[in-house]
This record gives structure tokens, sequence and C-alpha cells, in this order.
């Protein structure tokens, strides 16, 4: 096991959070929620490790302004001494490093996974897994995607997790419509820019970052810095959607330009391609 984090980190890195949606033009409450789960975990008179190998993760939900969303988070950096939600507010996200720790996946796999799937946590890594989609990357198939499978769940089940919850999406008009909202603002120069680590040898800050709230949804918008994206000259075209009811898990879609088909030129979610064909055409 991953050397987890104090109280006193964990609270920092809550704080530091709030700090960063707040600069990066988040909601206000959204921003307070971290700074109030901020207070109360640095206010604990032991570490939420020991809460959670006593009580559970739902030690941590009952907790003064903690709840699912921000348990999630305290759980991930207590057991792994992460959290990747940071990470990626950073610019310093090295999905390919986190999925090496998997059984199995070298460098090679990792990247392709990353480009492929455009995921990067382990728990968004398993939903791939079970939903189909991790099979279907170049040099996976089915049965490494089934090792794959059985090793994070072994992974995952060390940690204090809930129980699997239906896997809910916006429409994809929704979807489509925070990538309009994104591509928009990032050419008029009016998001908040972050500096990737990967792929910026001169630490340039040239990743536009947005956080937005529509129809009962968090949303973060960011594009592609995948190796793909670079190699294929797609890093202002594919643009990556993290997504989350309030208080729930965490899920990621990629916007792209369709290249072929009935859709060529159209901006599509990949992964859902035929309510794209509804969305265009029925709608």
């Amino acid at each position: 096991m991953a050397q987890g984090l104090s109280r006193e980190q964990i609270a920092d890195r809550l704080d530091e959070a709030g700090e960063l949606l707040e600069a990066q033009g988040a909601n206000r409450f959204r921003v307070r929620a971290y700074r109030v789960a901020a207070d109360t975990v640095r206010q604990l008179a032991e570490d939420p490790a020991e809460i959670l190998a006593r009580e559970g993760f739902d030690g941590l939900v009952k907790l003064p302004g903690i709840g699912e969303r921000l348990a999630r988070a305290i759980d991930e950096m207590s057991y792994t001494g992460r959290w990747v939600q940071l990470e990626r507010m950073r610019g310093e996200a090295e999905p390919e490093e986190l999925f090496q720790a998997i059984p199995g996946v070298g460098p090679d796999t990792a990247r392709r996974i990353h480009d492929a799937l455009h995921v990067d946590t382990l728990e968004a890594l398993e939903i791939a897994a079970h939903d189909g989609s991790l099979e279907d990357v170049h040099g996976i198939g089915p049965r490494k995607a089934a090792a794959i499978r059985a090793s994070l769940s072994a992974m995952l089940a060390r940690r204090s997790r809930r129980g699997e919850e239906e896997h809910e999406e916006p429409p994809v008009a929704a979807l489509l419509e925070v990538d309009r909202s994104y591509r928009q603002q990032a050419g008029a120069g009016s998001l908040r820019t972050i500096a990737p680590r990967r792929f910026n040898p001169d630490g340039e800050a040239w990743l536009p970052i947005l956080h937005e709230e529509r129809d009962g949804w968090d949303f973060t918008a960011l594009y592609s810095n995948t190796a793909l994206a670079h190699d294929l000259g797609r890093t202002r075209d594919w643009v990556v959607i993290y997504f989350a009811r309030p208080g729930g898990r965490e899920h990621v879609r990629t916007v792209v330009t369709e290249t072929h088909g009935p859709l060529e030129g159209s901006r599509v979610v990949r992964g859902r391609e035929a309510d794209c064909r509804a969305h265009y055409f029925d709608g």
C-alpha cells in the first residue's frame, strides 16, 4: 500500500483545490465546499485513514461538510497519497505512471489506454473495463481486459469504497454545449490557463481549463494533452470533459470533430456516436 496522507496534508490539498477552483473561475459554492471540507479535516482528532479503518467510507461521508464526493477524494489521498483531480488542476497529472501500478500493464499499454480512453484514475479505468471500452483499445482484447479488470477489482477493494453506482451521464446535447462553450472561451482567451507537465518542456501555460455547472452537473473541460493528440496535431480539437453529479462519481468523455461518415465535420462525443446521430438528425 502506498503511503497515505495525514489529516494536515489532506486539509492543505483541499485548501489548494479551493484556491485553484476559484482562480480558474469555478462556482463560489463549489469553492466554499472545498474550504469547509479542509477546515473539517484539519480539526479532526485523528487521521482520516483511522476513520476509514474503523467506520469505512460512511464514516467520512457523515463528517460535517464532507459528503460523498469529497469523501472519495479523502479516501483516495488516505490510501494512495495522491489526488488525481488536484494533479489535473495543477497540470501535473501522470495517468500513464498510475496505470503501470496495475500488474501486466507496462508503459506502452498504459499509453495506449490513456490515448484511447482519456481516463486518468483507477476508478474511471475500472468503469471502462466493465463497459467494454477497454477491450477495444489496440493490443488489449477480451482476455487482457479481463485480467486488468480483476487486478483493478483487487486493488480498489482494499479501499473503503461504496458499492458500484449506476453510471449516469448527461445528454449529448449538454456535453456538446460544454464543448462549444469551452472552445469559444478558449479561443477568446478568457479562460485561466495551466502549464501541463507532460509534453511541455518550456513550462508554458498554454492549456485552458473550464469549470462549469449546468443542469445539475459539474463539468471540467480541457483540451486533450495525450501523446496521440500531440502526434496527430489534435490538441486544439479534442476536448476532454469530466462530469459528475454533486457528490457523485466522476466520469469522462472526449468530444472530437468527426473525420468520416455522415457526421463528418460535426462535433461528436466519442463512445456515444449513436446519440450524436440522433441529436443531429432527429432533434
